[in-house]
């Protein structure tokens, strides 16, 4: 039997497949076989990320402030006023 020929069995997908070392060095994730802790890390990291992003528009929509220019090129935070209520 030659050594780059191997038994298929049922789940394998493309590990079963001849392929160039090259092509397996670029789709590296197409040949290993998948990871459960480093999987729920990456969720983990994910939810995490995703959840500072929304926590920070979320402060940042209750911010009353914004940043003015002044003529003299000054930087001034000012409260922000409503149209509507004056």
């Amino acid at each position: 039997m030659n050594k780059n020929t191997r038994e298929t069995t049922p789940g394998d997908g493309l590990r079963s497949l001849r392929s160039t070392t090259l092509f397996r060095a670029i789709n590296f994730e197409l040949y290993v076989k998948p990871n459960k802790t480093i999987m729920i890390f990456g969720i983990i990291a994910m939810l995490g990320c995703s959840g500072y992003i929304f926590y920070m528009n979320s402060n940042q929509k209750k911010n009353d402030y914004h940043a003015m220019v002044k003529s003299d090129e000054t930087v001034v935070l000012v409260k922000k006023a409503s149209k509507w209520t004056d």
